[in-house]
């Protein structure tokens, strides 16, 4: 692997550190998780992306047609194939706490290795599909993806979370964001 550029004058900011716009988002991360995780208090150097971040996740949670599970399945092979470590452990963690994958499944897609479930394989298939070639799946790729019970309003959300993957990994690649405490049991 190539050596990475690393963030020299940006830090990790505290919500009382940061300007206005991005410490509510942190001071809210807080009151909900207890902590405020170390990719939030990078993007916290430029708030629009923070902001922009954090509503495209939540619409991704919140208003696509895949499952927690399937969201889960979809961010983690994202998070593999950008080689985003901090992405990996935190979705390893929500996938193993919160969102009921099956450790069998988390630990297939960390390792690059055949999803030991069908339907979730079809999903990981074609967001590595959609993922290799920058959105353009051969009418085959997709017709195995609908074959396998899937919506074309899941191709969307595919693409809603490809997006949303690339801002948290390329912040996360600059700040070698140190993995939290929270999610340090699922680092690689």
């Amino acid at each position: 692997m190539s050596q990475r550029y690393h963030m020299q004058q940006l830090a990790l900011l505290e919500p009382e550190q940061a300007g206005e716009q991005a410490r509510s988002h942190l001071e809210q991360a807080r009151q909900k998780l207890g902590f405020v995780p170390n990719m939030y208090r990078a993007m916290a150097n430029g708030p629009a992306l923070l902001d922009t971040y954090l509503h495209g996740y939540q619409q991704f949670r919140e208003h696509g047609s895949l499952s927690p599970v399937e969201q889960e399945v979809v961010l983690l092979v994202i998070s593999r194939e950008n080689g985003c470590d901090y992405c990996l452990a935190a979705h390893s963690t929500l996938a193993d706490t919160a969102s009921g994958v099956p450790e069998t499944v988390t630990n297939a897609i960390r390792n690059g290795k055949p999803v030991p479930d069908a339907r979730l394989a079809a999903l990981a298939s074609f967001t590595e599909v959609m993922f290799t070639s920058r959105g353009n799946p051969t009418p085959e790729q997709a017709k195995a993806f609908l074959d396998a019970g899937y919506s074309e309003a899941a191709m969307l959300d595919v693409i809603l979370a490809l997006a949303v993957k690339t801002l948290s990994n390329y912040c996360n690649h600059l700040f070698e964001t140190p993995v939290d405490d929270a999610f340090a049991g699922r680092k690689m």
